[in-house]
């Protein structure tokens, strides 16, 4: 079923799928620089806890949701999974915050959709439009510009940059998996995803002798504000997304994140922004415009 066909089905113009992208994009911005406040709690144990809190958060719709027995084995299967892959992208990503640039970080980490349109294309499913394909392709040129500037920067900016595209790589395997449940009801899916990731997380944390517990209280708060923010208000959107559009467009949109984060990291962390970053800037965002305002052809 192409991007058009979904969109028309789940009853959701264009327009409307474009809003609720640039809203979670907004959302997604923040994690970043919440995560850089919540230092030096060890990266780990703060994505457990993002991940633990929102959990609480969203248990009383998967009560609801066991009531309602639209919670088949099926549904349990599919959100542990995703819980696993929640885990190695928050797990990977947030330590490649501490190794290298906010700008640098979020870029890689969110060259999701190059994963999944390579994806698309081996297994035909889902396939990108030639549209698609364009806003791709501003996309990727986009990320190069803004972070291409740390390789060979040095070995601890190498390694994060590896860490952030690795973060990438399993958040592509999260949207496959919520892509393949279909009709689920998204927040108790949320709530058992969050929570199978957390507890993994928790598990790496004891295993690797981590102290799982925050740097403090002001870090506590950091830590809360990204689980109530990019988790609850962006991740949930995504994921209800993938309703009515395809993985690749999703994906797409998420790109958008570089640079909310670098604006806010320069707003409030006082990273620099270049003529070089800004450039990147604004060809991601065209790319992504153009991605999530398409048509079906009339």
């Amino acid at each position: 079923m192409n991007n058009e066909e979904t969109t028309e089905n789940g009853g959701v113009s264009s327009w409307q799928m474009a809003g609720a992208l640039g809203f979670a994009v907004l959302a997604l911005s923040t994690a970043a620089p919440f995560f850089r406040q919540a230092e030096p709690t060890h990266p780990m144990a703060a994505a457990a806890l993002r991940l633990a809190v929102a959990c609480v958060c969203l248990l009383p719709f998967l009560v609801r949701a066991m009531r309602r027995g639209t919670t088949p084995r099926r549904f349990w299967g599919h959100a542990g999974a995703a819980g696993i892959f929640y885990a190695l992208h928050f797990g990977l990503w947030v330590t490649s915050l501490t190794l290298t640039t906010v700008a640098a970080s979020v870029t890689l980490v969110t060259a999701t959709p190059v994963l999944l349109a390579v994806w698309a294309v081996m297994w035909k499913r889902d396939e990108p439009t030639r549209r698609t394909w364009g806003a791709l392709g501003l996309c990727v040129v986009g990320m190069v510009i803004i972070g291409g500037y740390d390789i060979g920067v040095s070995m601890d900016h190498l390694i994060g940059d590896a860490l952030a595209l690795g973060g990438a790589a399993a958040m592509a395997g999260y949207l496959l998996v919520a892509r393949r449940l279909g009709n689920f009801d998204v927040l108790a899916f949320m709530a058992v995803a969050t929570g199978a990731g957390a507890a993994v997380l928790y598990v790496a944390c004891f295993v690797t002798g981590v102290d799982p517990r925050p740097a403090s209280w002001e870090a506590f708060v950091f830590i809360a504000l990204a689980a109530l923010v990019p988790q609850l208000i962006g991740h949930n959107v995504l994921t209800w997304a993938l309703r009515h559009t395809t993985p690749t467009n999703v994906g797409i949109a998420t790109v958008g994140e570089p640079v909310g984060a670098t604006i806010l990291a320069w707003l409030w962390l006082g990273e620099t922004i270049g003529w070089v970053t800004a450039t990147g800037c604004v060809i991601v965002l065209v790319g992504v415009v153009t991605a999530i305002t398409e048509r079906e052809p009339g």
